[in-house]
């Protein structure tokens, strides 16, 4: 198996990328959301037992698509569920070297061709990491499907992180002007949040994730076993996207986190399936509800406006996703309270659980952010809507949240400056 590496994309290509992308610029502001309802969840209909259950993501169009959860797949099941999702007779499985060295890529390779002996099962391996989720290392993707002669029923399956289901995303939205695709999660990061709701997407030197497209996946098929060989760093980094969930709208959750926290850290088999099928429950209703965020999904950005000119400004790589949200989420957080719009008890709640979950509440001394980069990335964010900047902010009780461009600045202005105050950058 050979690794394949980066090499330039032709004009061509960036041109499909560029006339794909729209940018989606909301008109709603000031939109408040609080205590919003989770669906539940259904049995995974067999003529076995089984303690699969199943999420549903329901949009119109009839292209609604399950997300199976999971600690006892066996391999025929896996097989007869992924093959299920399959309208063709290809699959390109897309990975990373890192995924693929855990032994992942061979199992999932094996379980496909076992689940149709006329299934032709492809297999590409690309660089690991944010530094690689890149036009160049998407062309990869696309050069493959190419080199391959991949037609319009063939599907693509993401097994890894957030970078690869983001980029087999994207690749399966302008292939041949879109294909289907299926998520195969291996991080916690992924199964809770990046492989639900159809956000894919590639980063930009300046600025993550700008450029991508709304494509749903077939299905998300969520196997908790793929966790065995996630380091405990990416773990965390994914517990962070599970805090938002309850910050932003399930105060029960939150609470249940606040007692669980040791035992998601310890890798407790219940404890992470409920909090992650909970997390997807929460998820799919704000997908159902806000496809292409044009309001309530903007929330599930807490903290992200913040984070990700931290990621951008700090150099892709230097923080995982998480431990940038979690840095942002606290931004978030005292901004709101200087505004008045949050008790200082909340907030306390806040940094207690990251810490709790062993992420950073603050920047680092060496850290090359400061005033003047946060105002410029955070200028280029997705939310920005005709030239004016939307923040996602806490209010009220626990559970409540704001997407709105009507702050103030001076609130804003003054946090940012309280986290550079004694950074290398400042």
């Amino acid at each position: 198996m050979s690794i394949v590496s980066p090499r330039l994309v032709s004009l061509v290509i960036t041109a499909a990328i560029l006339s794909y992308t729209n940018g989606f610029a909301s008109t709603i502001s000031g939109t408040s959301f609080v205590n919003n309802r989770v669906p539940t969840t259904t049995k995974l209909g067999s003529t076995t037992e089984t303690s699969h259950e199943i999420v549903r993501v329901d949009l119109s169009d009839d292209r609604d698509y399950p997300i199976y959860i999971g600690a006892k797949f066996s391999e025929e099941e896996s097989a007869k569920i992924l093959r299920s999702h399959i309208v063709g007779n290809t699959v390109l499985v897309v990975t990373s070297d890192r995924i693929a060295s855990f032994g992942h890529l061979d199992r999932y390779e094996k379980i496909l061709k076992d689940s149709d002996p006329d299934l032709r099962v492809e297999v590409l391996v690309l660089p690991d990491g944010e530094v690689n989720k890149t036009i160049d290392v998407l062309g990869l993707i696309l050069t493959k499907a190419l080199e391959l002669a991949l037609d319009r029923k063939s599907t693509f399956v993401a097994l890894g992180g957030g970078v690869i289901g983001d980029m087999v995303g994207f690749a399966s939205a302008i292939y041949q002007r879109g294909i289907n695709f299926i998520q195969v999660p291996t991080t916690v990061m992924a199964m809770v949040d990046s492989s639900v709701g159809g956000k894919t997407g590639i980063n930009h030197p300046l600025g993550k994730n700008m450029v991508g497209a709304f494509h749903q996946p077939q299905c998300v098929f969520i196997d908790t076993n793929n966790l065995s060989t996630l380091p405990n760093r990416e773990l965390q980094s994914g517990i962070s996207e599970i805090i938002k969930y309850g910050l932003i709208r399930d105060p029960t959750f939150f609470k249940w986190q606040e007692d669980n926290m040791s035992r998601l850290l310890d890798r407790d088999v219940d404890a992470l399936a409920y909090a992650i099928k909970r997390s997807c429950e929460n998820k799919a209703e704000v997908v159902k509800e806000d496809e292409k965020e044009a309001g309530v999904r903007a929330t599930l950005n807490l903290g992200h406006t913040f984070g990700h000119a931290i990621e951008t400004g700090s150099g892709y790589g230097t923080y995982l996703h998480g431990e940038a949200v979690a840095i942002g989420t606290c931004m978030a957080a005292q901004m709101s309270a200087r505004m008045g719009w949050i008790e200082p008890k909340l907030v306390k709640r806040i940094y207690d659980i990251m810490d709790a979950a062993n992420l950073p509440v603050e920047l680092p001394l060496d850290s090359p952010m400061n005033q003047k980069t946060f105002t410029k990335l955070m200028s280029l964010d997705k939310k920005v809507a005709n030239g004016q900047l939307r923040l996602i902010l806490l209010k009220g009780e626990l559970g409540g949240c704001l997407f709105t461009g009507d702050f103030d600045e001076k609130a804003m202005v003054d946090t940012i400056d309280d986290f550079v105050a004694e950074c290398a950058g400042e």
